[in-house]
């Protein structure tokens, strides 16, 4: 058996695959089907990116039969966290999203919501709100009825190995923010140290949202994240990822083999 779904915490569903290659054809069907609902129920499909391997396990999307199927003008493409760096700048998400995907596929340009690179970093996050805010006035992102938060059609994030997710890292102070949409750091622990990041309400408005976990260096953060069994830990804030819960729609981990490691699968039987 090469693939598993697993039923882990409410709402949350667990995918394991023993190869790359499987993980990213079946990410490529999931991200097909959900863009195909949105366009066909509110003509339009809000997808919110984070860096790490997210571009190179979407590189199915640019192939056929999904290059020609998706109705790819419908697509509006935000990012989740950036760094507070030049769009030319090798550690750009927005630069390694456009080489990787956006170059690649039919999505308008006026679709693409990448920072403002010419301001500081707390400027780029209050333009960046600002941005999301308009385009939940024009009612391109919807809005969550429990927190009057953007509620995107699809937030795709990767974790690190310490929990962290989009750029919030753990028990970072930003981690409590309840009211602002986007916030910034300057004290990341991975180079380059200013970022901005959605917040957590924002993340856990999501209808849809995606964690990729890939290596054994994942496989505590996935463990601590997923699992039933940690659920009363008490971590709390120490496992960002953790505390990815969505309000009211669900989170699907999409994890390969070695990132799976320290699971404890309740059906004796499961095996890679």
């Amino acid at each position: 058996m090469t693939t598993t779904t697993f039923e882990a915490k409410k709402n949350t569903e667990l995918r394991v695959f023993e190869f790359s290659d499987e993980l990213a054809t079946d990410l490529a069907e999931y991200v097909a089907q959900l863009s195909e609902i949105s366009v066909k129920e509110r003509g339009c499909f809000t997808i919110a990116l984070s860096g790490g391997p997210i571009v190179n396990v979407m590189r199915k999307l640019c192939e056929s039969p999904y290059q020609k199927m998706l109705d790819w003008s419908k697509w509006y493409v935000l990012w989740a966290d950036e760094r507070a760096v030049a769009k030319t700048h090798a550690e750009s998400n927005y630069k390694m999203t456009k080489e990787g995907l956006l170059s690649k596929v039919p999505i308008l340009n006026s679709h693409v919501y990448s920072i403002n690179d010419t301001l500081t970093v707390e400027e780029a996050a209050t333009d960046y709100e600002f941005t999301i805010r308009q385009l939940v006035k024009a009612r391109t992102i919807s809005v969550s009825k429990t927190n009057d938060c953007p509620k995107f059609d699809l937030i795709l994030l990767s974790v690190g190995s310490t929990g962290s997710v989009a750029s919030l890292h753990p028990n970072h102070p930003a981690l409590e923010l309840t009211d602002d949409w986007v916030t910034f750091i300057t004290d990341s622990p991975e180079p380059p140290p200013e970022r901005i990041t959605f917040t957590m309400p924002v993340i856990n408005s999501a209808s849809n949202l995606v964690i990729i976990a890939t290596g054994e260096d994942k496989a505590w953060a996935v463990q601590q994240s997923v699992s039933q069994m940690s659920e009363n830990v008490g971590l709390g804030m120490s496992v960002p990822a953790k505390m990815v819960a969505p309000v009211e729609g669900q989170v699907v981990w999409f994890v390969d083999k070695e990132a799976s490691k320290e699971i404890q699968f309740e059906n004796d039987n499961f095996e890679l």
